[in-house]
């Protein structure tokens, strides 16, 4: 980057931009740096409204921050809009349904590792005689593999 003008002084500056990749990998360390100490997608936006607010075009905002084009759109909404700082900066998290096994997850892990139990549909079959809850054999499927890889 080079300026030209006094010393001391941005008055007047004529700014040169950097290569892509070059720029690319500043943003990615600022972005990892960010990550540090805020969630990805919050370090992904603060450095997508940086962009935006210097006129860099959506869709190198969206190559640059790895946010997806919809994502820059909205944003980009959000700053012509004169939306408040925290609407800015919010990061909503989890908006689907709990999971059907949230509270009994545990006993049933248990109940599991404690029988004989020979395939996903009997273990469905089992929480529904002992708690109530109808469960698809993929919601098995995904209990045996959240316990499996958490030890």
């Amino acid at each position: 980057m080079t300026m030209s003008g006094t010393k001391g002084s941005t008055r007047g500056a004529k700014v040169k931009a950097l290569e892509p990749s070059r720029a690319m990998q500043i943003i990615s360390r600022v972005i990892a740096f960010l990550k540090m100490l805020m969630t990805e997608t919050l370090a992904k936006r603060i450095v997508g409204i940086v962009l935006l607010s210097v006129g860099v075009p959506d869709s190198q905002v969206s190559e640059l921050t790895g946010m997806s084009e919809r994502a820059i759109r909205d944003l980009r909404k959000k700053l012509r809009d004169d939306t408040q700082d925290e609407d800015l900066f919010q990061v909503s998290g989890g908006s689907g349904r709990e999971r059907k096994l949230k509270d009994i997850e545990r006993i049933v892990v248990d109940t599991i590792e404690n029988n004989d139990f020979h395939t996903q549909q009997e273990i469905a079959d089992m929480i529904f005689n002992q708690h109530g809850i109808t469960v698809h054999r993929s919601t098995v499927s995904s209990l045996l593999k959240k316990t499996l890889t958490s030890g």
